[in-house]
């Protein structure tokens, strides 16, 4: 019962809960998009975003008028003592009070871009209102002033005040300044045509010449909060783009996973169906070839069955890797380990390919550390491992080549195993490659017999359950080095004393 819910708990290793989480995230995607591609309107774009700002600095400068407003009417009623002023004082806080009502309602309101449009009216008509107020400023007049010029300097000082405030609070509803402020500089403009006085043509150039000032900055505040909402909503866009793109990778490298553990345990299940009818064709092919129950009436048979049974044997190797490097991925890889010598692996190793060595008349030279104490490991693995990297020298090295094999201690206390060629050798770019399951260098593939590709993975992955190391050293043209590194903790005795042993100091730094 637990091995079957094991498995099928095995067998779910997709997310399927990360398509529901990506269906927000792709609904923001879409909706960011089409907000973009209604750039061809402008600004209209972001009308929702900027009034939903102008409301808010509005409402957060909520003092900053009225304050103003009294401020001005205060010092208009020390300079002139005129009641009107204090009329225009009230209305002017009522229309500003009626201001911040509209705001108030705007902010509470959930609208789109389109109604955006309207109440962006909306809040410009009030601002011009506020606007037609100091208008109605600008006609005050000082009959007890006299010719004393400080009754324009009050003006002139109410009106800078009053457009630089108007200005700077709403920069968002853009050409508010501008609508507000005409009807003042109309008016100042009637009254110096009318009375001709230096004094009004004086003081309707400065407010004049102010309007524009200030109109311009807030404009470039206006582009500038336009451009950085644009980039906003691009940066958004990107992140839900990339957070799409993430779960969908997520998905994918799932699916793969489970793909390939299901390739890998079919592989490792499918040993026995594999190799039986393998071992009868070698079996059957072997006693034809060799003519155990009689001869071969037609010479040619016999030449075929040796192909046949030299084929099968090719076929079993290959099946074998891949089952072996299989049952390491699917987990079903298992160490029997005991203790056992580095060396005497290494020589049997070493007896294996001496034959084949021969006959391409390459010389295997040892250096092997005396006294080596033993390792707990997988005998069959190591084995596996040597006879892998040493076929892999014989097979790369061309006739007359020499090969070096060494064993000894490495500089953390562990043991290694060295095996160098001097054959082809490997260009750099193509060293993954040669490490990655299936992948064979281009020159070694010209100028040696072909193999499955899967050596070198299937040695990483059994140093690996022993948690050792394997480093791969090369030059072109020069030849190959292979290192196979177990680490301390596989000794069973403990690394002779650095002071007692100079020459193993001196290989502890070659392969620290």
């Amino acid at each position: 019962m637990s091995n079957s819910v094991s498995t099928s708990t095995d067998k779910i290793i997709v997310d399927r809960t990360r398509a529901h989480r990506s269906k927000p995230v792709s609904k923001a995607v879409r909706a960011t998009r089409e907000r973009l591609q209604y750039s061809a309107q402008g600004a209209h774009v972001f009308d929702r975003e900027m009034l939903s700002q102008h409301v808010r600095t509005v409402l957060q400068s909520a003092l900053i008028t009225p304050v103003v407003i009294v401020l001005v009417t205060m010092a208009g009623l020390a300079i002139n003592q005129d009641t009107t002023l204090l009329t225009w004082g009230m209305l002017t806080l009522a229309v500003h009070a009626l201001n911040l009502v509209l705001a108030k309602r705007v902010a509470r309101t959930e609208f789109t871009t389109e109604e955006a449009l309207r109440w962006r009216k909306w809040l410009l008509a009030g601002q011009i209102a506020l606007g037609f107020c100091w208008a109605l400023f600008a006609l005050q007049k000082c009959d007890a002033c006299g010719n004393t010029d400080g009754f324009y300097f009050y003006k002139v000082a109410a009106l800078l005040v009053a457009i630089s405030i108007t200005a700077m609070t709403n920069f968002m509803l853009r050409q508010a300044a501008l609508f507000s402020f005409i009807p003042t500089v109309l008016m100042l403009m009637m009254i110096a045509i009318t009375s001709r006085n230096p004094l009004d043509y004086g003081l309707t150039a400065m407010v004049a010449t102010a309007l524009v000032l200030f109109y311009y900055i807030s404009n470039r505040l206006y582009q500038s909060n336009l451009t950085l909402l644009s980039f906003q909503s691009e940066k958004d866009d990107l992140i839900a783009e990339l957070e799409v793109a993430n779960s969908m990778s997520d998905e994918a490298r799932r699916r793969a996973e489970e793909a390939n553990l299901a390739k890998s345990r079919f592989l490792a299940s499918m040993s026995h169906e594999l190799r039986t009818p393998l071992n009868a064709i070698l079996g059957f092919s072997e006693v034809m070839n060799s003519e155990v129950l009689g001869p071969l009436a037609n010479p040619t048979y016999k030449e075929y069955a040796g192909d046949i049974h030299r084929s099968g044997e090719h076929l079993l190797n290959l099946i074998n890797e891949i089952l072996d490097l299989s049952r390491i991925e699917a987990g079903r890889y298992d160490l029997n380990e005991e203790a056992m010598s580095l060396l005497e692996i290494a020589e049997d190793c070493i007896g294996m390919v001496q034959l084949r060595a021969r006959t391409k008349n390459i010389t295997i030279q040892q250096q092997f550390e005396p006294e080596l104490p033993l390792v707990w490991v997988d005998e069959k693995s190591m084995r596996q491992v040597l006879l892998n990297l040493l076929s892999n020298a014989v097979k790369f090295t061309s006739q007359g080549g020499d090969v070096m094999v060494k064993v000894g201690w490495t500089a953390g206390g562990g043991q290694y195993v060295s095996i160098k060629d001097n054959g082809p050798g490997i260009p750099e770019e193509e060293i993954p490659v040669v490490l990655s399951a299936f992948g064979q260098g281009s020159i070694a593939i010209k100028s040696a017999e072909q193999g499955t590709g899967l050596g070198l993975p299937i040695v990483q992955a059994i140093l690996a359950k022993h948690d050792g190391q394997f480093i791969l050293k090369s030059k072109l043209r020069e030849g190959t080095e292979v290192i196979a590194i177990l680490p301390s903790t596989r000794v069973l005795q403990s690394l002779p004393a650095v002071e007692d042993a100079p020459q193993i100091e001196r290989r502890r730094k070659s392969f620290a």
